[in-house]
């Protein structure tokens, strides 16, 4: 079959106003989300300013809350690092699957920027799209999710300056029903995770009672839970590849 005649292809302003479009509904839930996650930053002593630039160049709700947690904690700025890249980690694994729907011969200052803004959604919609990937539809849908996350925490911010205490106090718990709403579904649906989920509640509960373990700041904390319950889960439940099943089967087969 030929190629596709290039005067047919979309213009990169077509495909901009594409990612606009599939941009939008996550620049909503964005706002939303992130309107709670400041109430975390403002906890923090964060400024409106400081809570929109923290969104803008962090845009990952459970890295930005463990962001802002070490830095409620006043922990030194080498933990803050390891913290935000254990909780982010997950981004590079996405990004190299991104990655692989790249055209061979696109520059590589598009594959940097569309990395930077990896998240969930974003590469949900990134992967579900067919053919190559045009760099301008991941760069339409950054452009309203991205002011929508940081604006919404700047707002957040700024209401937990205006509102009483017990306001402040129960915007902070919504902030954990977010977090709980993403732990549920894979807990519900995956008994490993479940256990891992509980074990985990546990783990830090304990953690925090326990000489020595309690002496460490929280964040310190969490980094080696995090670590610890990662490599028990990858060592006893390791996730089985699909394709050396299908090979599998096929030998038995013949």
């Amino acid at each position: 079959m030929a190629d596709r005649p290039s005067d047919l292809l979309p213009s990169r302003r077509d495909v901009f106003f594409e990612g606009i479009h599939d941009g939008m509904p996550i620049a909503l839930g964005y706002f939303v989300v992130s309107f709670t996650l400041g109430i975390a930053a403002r906890n923090a002593g964060l400024t409106p300013f400081q809570g929109f630039l923290a969104s803008l160049f962090n845009n990952a709700s459970a890295g930005e809350y463990a962001a802002f947690t070490v830095i409620a904690a006043d922990a030194p700025y080498l933990e803050l690092a390891i913290m935000t890249l254990i909780a982010n980690a997950r981004y590079m694994l996405m990004s190299c699957v991104a990655s692989q729907k790249f055209a061979p011969d696109t520059p590589l200052i598009h594959r940097i920027l569309v990395g930077f803004d990896i998240t969930d959604e974003i590469f949900g919609i990134t992967i579900a799209r067919k053919g190559p990937l045009n760099p301008y539809y991941n760069y339409g849908a950054m452009s309203v999710a991205m002011p929508g996350w940081s604006i919404g925490t700047a707002l957040g911010v700024i209401a937990g300056n205006l509102l009483p205490v017990q306001a402040v106090s129960a915007l902070s718990v919504a902030l954990f029903g977010m977090f709980l709403w993403v732990i549920i579904p894979p807990a519900r649906d995956n008994r490993v995770i479940g256990a891992l989920v509980l074990a985990s509640f546990a783990a830090s509960f304990l953690s925090a009672h326990t000489p020595g373990l309690m002496e460490l700041s929280a964040g310190t904390r969490t980094i080696i839970l995090t670590l610890a319950l990662a490599a028990i889960g990858a060592a006893f439940f390791p996730v089985k590849d699909p394709s050396a099943d299908r090979e599998e089967d096929e030998s038995h087969a013949a």
